[in-house]
This record gives C-alpha cells, sequence and structure tokens, in this order.
C-alpha cells in the first residue's frame, strides 16, 4: 500500500515522502497513529499542491531578506567605548548593543542572533559584521566604534 507520510518516521522516510509499506503495517501503524495517509489520486494533488505552495513562501522568503540585505547597504551604527591613556579601551560592544542602537538609529529590527561576532568589539574605527538573514543571503552592517 502506498503511503503519503504526515510525520518523519524513522526508518521508514521523512515528512511528505511517498513510502510502500505492506497493508497491515499501514492500517495497523501508520493510520490510526496519524502518521500517513493513504496515497491517493486526491492526497497526492493535495500534496503537490501543498509542496507548491511551500516553495512559493520559501521563494518570498528569499526576496524578503534579499531586498533587506540590499537596505542594509552603506548604513552605519555608531556607538562609543570610553578610551583611558594610551587609547586602551574599557568595555567592549556586544551583538544585543548593536541589535539596540541600529533599532535607535537606523529604525531597522535586526536579531542579535543572527549577527555573526565571533567576538565582542573591543577596537576604535569602524568593523563591518555580516548579517545572517536566510541561509542563501548574508548582509553587513558597519558599525562605527568612536571614543567616548
Amino acid at each position: 500500500m502506498k503511503i503519503i507520510l504526515l510525520q518523519d518516521v524513522k526508518s521508514l522516510g521523512k515528512r511528505g515522502e511517498v513510502v510502500n509499506v505492506s497493508d497491515g503495517y499501514a492500517r495497523n501503524m501508520l493510520l490510526p497513529k496519524k502518521l500517513g495517509v493513504e496515497a491517493t489520486p486526491k492526497n497526492m494533488n493535495d500534496l503537490k499542491l501543498k509542496r507548491a505552495h511551500e516553495q512559493k513562501l520559501a521563494q518570498e522568503d528569499l526576496e524578503a531578506a534579499r531586498d533587506f540585505a540590499k537596505n542594509l547597504e552603506g548604513k552605519e551604527v555608531v556607538l562609543s567605548l570610553k578610551v583611558g591613556e594610551g587609547g586602551k579601551t574599557f568595555g567592549s560592544i556586544s551583538a544585543r548593543e548593536i541589535a539596540e542602537a541600529a533599532k535607535e538609529q537606523l529604525r531597522l529590527t535586526l536579531d542579535k542572533k543572527k549577527l555573526q561576532l565571533e567576538s565582542p568589539i573591543k577596537v576604535l574605527g569602524v568593523t563591518e559584521v555580516p548579517l545572517r538573514l536566510h541561509p542563501e543571503v548574508t548582509g553587513t552592517v558597519k558599525v562605527v566604534v568612536k571614543e567616548g
């Protein structure tokens, strides 16, 4: 019997796949536990339409991420650090502080978890911080650190 899986089933397949299983396994395990439905022509058509819809949504997300990355180009976030004698800085600037400053200065909401900052910024000057917007799209935020 052919079954369309509604959830991932260990050692059988992933959600959305069409698998061929024995009739007893389908009737006694997959169908009662709502792990799958029978692969009738109607259900196959529904699966095809659902996949097309998911693909369309994924494409829209990708386009939105690209637009946001273009919007970020050339914009700067200005922050300040205390500086002592000899140019030694006190403290550092974290991803959370960058996200808050971008919200105040640029009116952009950045997710601090998507900012790929290896370590907090501890130097004066301009630093470009990559921002992971989508698995295929990465933007950059210019962070200007001034003495303050």
